[in-house]
């Protein structure tokens, strides 16, 4: 009895956590290339499979394209500007020679016009195909890509006709377009319309009637229209969220604000801010860009003969002043802060681009989500990482 009393015991209690402590655990997802859209890194601090916190961190693929807009004239300039989103090259040329023309007090041809509005949609159907085919690939399925490869191939066939490239076109021109149209190219643009169209249903049965597909979307990655103003999100991402706002409606440019476009140019809204509703204005934008491009096509044909582009002396130099130019690109707002000295290179040259705030946004997002839905929610906010580095 007494060497019971005298023996000293030990109590532990195990399957509770009780006295046990924890740590949370950090994961680094990245940098690695994930489905092409760049080489991205997430730093995630997890409790088990629950994301507690994420910081996106950037860097890995920065070529210091505004520094080099520095040092090369206003036709070398668009070389850089169409590489930083290389899904969206036509657009990020307009808003730089949309830039310089402010500043020069120049008048573009109205051929010019409405062909670089032509091409900024048929850019805009591409970049959209591509998401729409890599997105369900993040998510496991393969074969969504193979059908929006093909309708980009339609588009892809005219792009190249008229300007020798498939991604860096190349085509604009300060005071207009590189040359003249090909002789029959807009009914060829107008097959190719066609073409896509008849076929997008087949995209649309693939995709969002898959009951899979929505499982995984549906309620996930929810953004509110108060996150997207606060962090500047802006382009398919923001109108998923009930965000109605579009420059091409509410701040024309280019031929936006003619009547010709007014009953074409539908902006797409959702309310729901989930990964399924980016997916769906994604789509639906698709469908408004092959109206929009048809149109433009139509009136290209009817216009009369006339110039592409302006004359420009063999030194082109600019006005001491400051501009500011901003576009609707496919990923969102694309902004240009051009200040002139008077030289034959910009002062300076600000680029403000749509992937950079889209991606900030995932420190509020992704907190609170399983590490399953991490992939669904990066695949939805449709992002390029050169347009973030730049």
């Amino acid at each position: 009895m007494t060497a019971m009393t005298s023996q000293q015991l030990t109590e532990r209690i195990a399957g509770t956590g009780t006295g046990l402590e924890t740590t949370d655990m950090v994961l680094n997802i990245g940098p690695q290339h994930p489905a092409t859209h760049g080489v991205l890194r997430l730093r995630l601090v997890l409790d088990g499979e629950r994301i507690v916190s994420a910081e996106p961190i950037i860097g890995y693929m920065h070529r210091g394209a505004e520094k080099l807009f520095e040092v090369r004239d206003y036709r070398q300039i668009i070389v850089l500007a169409n590489r930083h989103d290389w899904l969206s090259a036509f657009a990020s040329e307009l808003g730089v020679v949309l830039a310089v023309e402010r500043m020069l007090g120049m008048e573009v041809p109205e051929r010019a016009t409405w062909a670089r509005t032509l091409l900024a949609e048929l850019n805009r159907l591409l970049n959209h195909l591509m998401f729409l085919g890599s997105y369900p690939l993040e998510l496991g399925a393969i074969t969504p890509i193979f059908y929006a490869f093909r309708e980009r191939e339609e588009i892809q066939a005219v792009m190249e006709e008229i300007s020798g490239g498939r991604m860096h076109f190349m085509f604009n021109r300060v005071g207009g377009l590189k040359e003249e149209l090909p002789l029959g190219w807009t009914g060829r643009v107008r097959d190719a319309v066609a073409l896509v169209r008849s076929r997008m249903a087949d995209i649309d049965r693939l995709i969002t009637g898959n009951e899979i597909f929505r499982a995984r979307t549906r309620g996930v990655g929810v953004l509110t229209p108060e996150q997207i103003a606060a962090y500047g999100v802006s382009g398919p991402i923001a109108r998923a969220s009930g965000v109605d706002f579009d420059l091409r409606r509410d701040d024309p440019y280019l031929a936006y604000g003619e009547p010709e476009l007014r009953d074409r140019l539908k902006v797409v809204t959702r309310d729901a801010g989930d990964c399924l509703a980016r997916f769906e204005v994604l789509l639906d934008q698709a469908h408004v860009s092959l109206d929009i491009a048809e149109a433009c096509a139509d009136k290209l044909d009817a216009l009369p003969a006339g110039p592409i582009n302006q004359r420009l002396p063999k030194i082109l130099k600019v006005p001491e002043g400051h501009t500011y130019a901003w576009t609707e690109n496919p990923l969102g707002i694309n902004g240009y802060f051009l200040v002139s000295h008077g030289d034959k290179t910009p002062w300076r040259l600000k680029l403000r681009s749509a992937s950079f705030n889209n991606i900030q946004v995932l420190s509020e997002v992704l907190p609170g989500h399983l590490v399953a839905d991490m992939v669904a929610i990066l695949g939805s906010m449709f992002f390029v990482v050169g347009d973030i580095d730049k």
